[in-house]
């Protein structure tokens, strides 16, 4: 066997002997890449603030059929990962959290089951295809995975709606390899249930995506067999009735509720929308998720690409043959789209991870093909282009460095390099093992420490924290200029959205306590305003940062008037 280094190769071989100690290694492995940064993270506008803060305004308002983002309908996804998010901050206020509905983290962690699950699952379905050890491996490499890990500490659907795609994958893999007498065990009676369960939650997390990707796939073995009765251990009749089962009572509500308006809304607008043009500036290119895949699938992406030409050879092969047919059609439904947004393709991951493994297991991979020691490298230069940029930010916008940051960074890099030397000795599992390890680091080194120092980008909870220090208690806001959903999340879900400094000055003139934000564009109209009516607000602070949705530098002034 080639060694994966004393440590590794024991670590390894004792975890991979027992599932349970497998998955409670790949749980600690999870934990490990995902909990850094995940408390402490500001919200990352614009996406995740708008589903927490519509998962907070159902806790407010005690309607938890219709999904809103202040009066806005939202009626672009499904209700169920509101419903998580409701779930999690209840029981945050339950046990006592302090000011548990503007705590973002209890809004992720629906997320952050949903990409455990997404690595545990990673592993059972793996075991339809290799040996527990390599199957270990997989779910290592999916925990490693950078895009996973972004996806754990956002609040919104990708992570849960990965777990339901990986989850019914592995159900039908079992019932193909079955069929073509190529799953070295009998599939559990079960298996059925799995599928059509994921399936139901995932209608209700993302609508079809799940379906269209196991469609897809079904639409081309079957193709090869000339055959659906594969299919008839998953119970199609009986699934589809419990899918029914599952979703159908909110369908039937938000219809009732909305006139019907959801669906004209979620389908017509926002799906076919993206369907027609990019949508909401996420245009891109077809190509893009190749392009993109050696950073999002990073640590694994390089050795992904040099088992192309194995995975091209065998793809007659049951095994190959339905991870290509998991992997491809999606794939190019996904950069036939011309809204491209990273994590679409995220649910396709542990396919490209299974083809990885069986290339690794049989020879697959050549370390003597042209450039593939180059092709290894990327495993450094990826990481060391990411901890270039967190410099160069910091020292630009805060003029500074994350000193702390530093030396676990620093240790990442090394540990990639070492990867490459693995890799060019031929041992191949010992360098994605090692793959795992530099994305801990790398984690720790980037969510845990380094971002924490980025305080220029961290705007709305500055805000926010300001309109705190104003000295009053619930005071009114607006804003003025800066409309990020973040700053509604943190201030509170009646926060105005002013058009002019005339609009900040006449708010500030009617009674009460209140706090107008006003960026620097509108300041000498507020000014002017002010003067004219007569009232002098008190500067509270003046902040300064760079919004990275807008690509700019802001100034921003607080106003109080008592």
């Amino acid at each position: 066997m080639v060694s994966l280094g004393p440590a590794l190769e024991r670590l390894a071989g004792y975890a991979s002997a027992s599932h349970w100690r497998a998955c409670a290694l790949l749980l600690l492995l999870a934990l490990g890449s995902f909990l850094p940064g995940f408390s402490t993270l500001p919200p990352f506008d614009r996406d995740e603030p708008r589903f927490a803060q519509a998962s907070k305004q159902m806790l407010e308002s005690g309607d938890f059929v219709d999904i809103r983002f202040q009066q806005e309908a939202r009626h672009k996804k499904p209700v169920g990962i509101y419903w998580l998010q409701s779930a999690a901050v209840s029981a945050g206020e339950h046990f006592g959290v302090p000011d548990a509905r503007v705590q973002m983290w209890l809004y992720r962690l629906p997320s952050l089951v949903g990409a455990i699950a997404t690595v545990l699952l990673t592993y059972w379905a793996l075991l339809a295809f290799v040996s527990p050890r390599l199957a270990l491996l997989g779910g290592a490499l999916m925990a490693a995975a950078v895009l996973l890990g972004v996806e754990a500490r956002i609040a919104k659907t990708d992570a849960v709606l990965a777990a339901c795609a990986v989850a019914t994958m592995g159900a039908l893999a079992r019932a193909w390899l079955d069929w073509t007498r190529s799953l070295p065990f009998v599939p559990d009676r079960r298996n059925w249930l799995v599928f059509w369960g994921a399936t139901a939650i995932a209608l209700l997390i993302k609508g079809p995506i799940v379906p269209m990707i196991w469609g897809l796939a079904i639409i081309v073995l079957s193709i090869r067999e000339r055959s659906f009765r594969w299919l008839k251990p998953l119970r199609p009749l009986s699934g589809l009735i419990l899918c029914l089962i599952v979703v159908m009572p909110w369908v039937a509500a938000i219809a009732w509720k909305t006139g019907g308006a959801f669906f004209s809304e979620s389908v017509g607008n926002d799906m076919l929308g993206k369907v027609a043009e990019g949508q909401e500036k996420h245009w891109g290119p077809p190509g893009l998720y190749l392009l993109i895949f050696f950073g999002t699938y990073w640590p694994a992406a390089a050795f992904a690409a040099m088992a192309v030409p194995f995975a091209w050879v065998r793809r007659r092969e049951p095994q190959i043959l339905f991870l290509l047919a998991w992997i491809i059609p999606s794939w190019i439904v996904f950069e036939a789209v011309p809204t491209k947004l990273p994590h679409y393709v995220l649910p396709l991951y542990p396919a490209i991870t299974a083809l990885l493994l069986l290339a690794v297991v049989n020879d697959g991979i050549n370390r003597f093909r042209f450039g593939a020691v180059a092709t290894a490298w990327l495993v450094f230069i990826v990481p060391a282009a990411l901890v270039g940029v967190i410099l160069y930010a910091n020292w630009t916008f805060d003029h500074t460095l994350p000193y702390i940051a530093l030396p676990v960074l620093a240790l990442a890099l090394i540990v990639a390099v070492l990867v490459v030397n693995a890799f060019r000795r031929s041992d191949f599992e010992g360098a994605l093992w090692r793959c795992v390890v530099a994305s801990l680091l790398l984690s720790i080194g980037v969510f845990g420490l380094a971002y924490d120092s980025l305080r220029s980008l961290h705007l709305s909870p500055r805000l926010a924290e300001s309109v705190r220090a104003a000295g009053c208690a619930n005071p009114a806001v607006m804003t003025v200029g800066y409309r990020e959903p973040s700053l509604v999340f943190l201030t509170g879900t009646d926060l105005a959205m002013g058009a002019d400094g005339a609009a900040a000055a006449a708010f500030l003139a009617q009674p009460g306590c209140r706090v107008a934000l006003v960026e620097k564009r509108f300041a000498l109209d507020f000014q002017a305003a002010i003067a004219r009516a007569g009232t002098v607000p008190r500067l509270v602070t003046t902040i300064r940062g760079f919004n990275i949705n807008g690509g700019k530098p802001l100034e921003i002034g607080v106003f109080a008037r008592q």
